[in-house]
């Protein structure tokens, strides 16, 4: 599964303005239910029913915000550079800056995992997060999320 396979150009918030952890699921949520057809409330629901069983801030400003919705009928992501980090709870207790959010079908288990898996490699690397943070062009960042660098994670 490849970051392209996830994303489209139209997935990607620059200079995106949230006061909070929920404010960035609150609002990601509503444009992926947009994105997908879902109702927002649900997705939001089952976004902040995952982060109850602990925070997706996996350190280093990243957080990959996920869950499994009925009605969803491929995994889909967004990604989000905000404008001012947030506090996300993150296992290193550093604010969050980048966000990539994933919906997958509620029937995706191994599916889902490889795609977090596959995230997870891309937003590990920090040399590849300096690069996604020194940018201030969406279409740039998409080009680096799915390009060679995203390619090689």
């Amino acid at each position: 599964m490849e970051i392209e396979d996830l994303l489209n150009a139209d997935s990607i918030l620059l200079d995106f303005k949230a006061s909070s952890k929920k404010h960035v699921i609150q609002t990601l949520a509503r444009k992926m239910a947009t994105k997908t057809g879902l109702d927002d409330r649900l997705v939001f629901e089952k976004l902040l029913e995952r982060e109850r069983l602990g925070s997706t801030g996996v350190g280093k400003g990243v957080a990959i915000p996920h869950a499994r919705v009925a009605g969803v009928d491929t995994i889909t992501g967004m990604f989000a550079k905000l404008s001012s980090p947030v506090d996300f709870q993150s296992v290193d207790d550093r604010p969050v800056d980048l966000v990539f959010m994933l919906l997958a079908p509620e029937e995706a288990g191994a599916d889902h995992l490889k795609a977090l898996a596959r995230v997870s490699r891309l937003l590990r690397d920090e040399k590849t997060c300096a690069k996604l943070r020194g940018t201030s062009d969406a279409s740039a960042l998409y080009a680096m999320l799915v390009g060679p660098v995203g390619a090689a994670a």
